[in-house]
């Protein structure tokens, strides 16, 4: 089978991103764009991005998740800690984060280091999630091989009667990472594939370096 996509075209005409107009620190912009992007643009979930891990067979595997927070410490995101993105994590912490905002034309690129949250951060978004999100952390081996979904309904099912009435504590297996970054790259489409690029890298100094890129 194939299919030719070279006639797939598209004018970027939305933007501009400008050294002369910038703040110095990265997190301020991330929450500049995501705000406007959040706010003026029909995107439904904002905050999902890919996330990129070397995988424990040396290949590289992406997969979309949900930022939940970020400050100017890092980015935070909860997932099974014995998924095969945690024992990606655990085994290497060099991860990437990316955020593809089509109706904004831009882009935004993230390099750092994933580190587990304190577990009372954890117990506190878990507190936080739909009940049923709470029984799906518990019933859900993820990554593992599953015989077939009637399997997963019938646990659920068990876990429903088993915590009827009942406060459902976070498994230990599940919680959050935050990802520090060391560099953050910012992608404006413009006309004639001219983009703009911007990187910040983090220096010795914790001051943050920033150049403009070739698109």
């Amino acid at each position: 089978m194939e299919k030719d996509l070279s006639n797939y075209r598209k004018s970027y005409e939305k933007g501009e991103l400008l050294l002369d107009n910038i703040s110095d620190n990265p997190i301020e912009l991330f929450r500049d764009w995501f705000v406007e992007v959040d706010n003026h643009f029909n995107i439904d979930e904002a905050n999902a991005m890919t996330v990129s891990t070397l995988g424990l067979d040396g290949y590289p595997k992406s997969r979309v998740v949900l930022l939940k927070k970020y400050t100017f410490e890092g980015f935070i995101f909860y997932t099974n800690y014995n998924s095969e993105k945690g024992k990606a994590i655990e085994a290497n912490p060099n991860i990437c984060l990316s955020f593809f905002w089509h109706a904004a034309e831009r882009q935004v690129i993230i390099k750092g280091k994933a580190e587990k949250i304190a577990e009372n951060m954890s117990d506190g978004y878990f507190e936080s999630r739909p009940r049923g999100s709470q029984l799906g952390a518990i019933v859900s081996n993820q990554s593992e091989v599953v015989e077939n979904r009637n399997v997963l309904e019938k646990k659920l099912k068990a876990l429903e009667q088993k915590y009827e009435g009942k406060d459902i504590e976070r498994p230990k297996h599940w919680g959050g990472y935050i990802v520090r970054p060391v560099e953050i790259e910012f992608w404006q489409g413009r006309p004639n594939r001219l983009h703009d690029r911007i990187r910040y890298q983090l220096q010795e100094d914790f001051n943050w370096k920033i150049e403009r890129l070739s698109p």
